[in-house]
């Protein structure tokens, strides 16, 4: 799930990248890797919560309307935001997530 906070004082939106404790199933971890940070898959580990849930807060600038992303569990395994503003085709295994801003 995304949710968006757009700052009236600069380009920048801030970003809340959460997954729900049933999409996170049993992962012991999770990162964000995408566009934003140059698909580094250990740039942006997510927060587990005690609900279940992970969940990370980024500031995307919006002179780029978009970013690629997906998430990495437990180091081996690939998942979109099913919940995401839209979707493209990565060339490798299927598609990325993307959050428009």
């Amino acid at each position: 799930m995304l949710k968006k906070q757009y700052l009236k004082t600069r380009p920048t939106c801030k970003v809340t990248f959460r997954i729900s404790k049933d999409a996170a199933g049993s992962a012991r971890n999770i990162y964000l890797v995408g566009e934003f940070n140059d698909w580094d898959a250990q740039a942006t580990p997510m927060t587990p919560l005690k609900n279940g849930e992970f969940t990370t807060l980024l500031e995307l600038d919006t002179s780029q309307s978009e970013y690629q992303f997906r998430y990495l569990y437990d180091g081996n395994h690939w998942e979109n935001d099913w919940e995401a503003d839209g979707y493209a085709l990565n060339g490798v295994d299927g598609e990325n997530s993307i959050v428009r801003v």
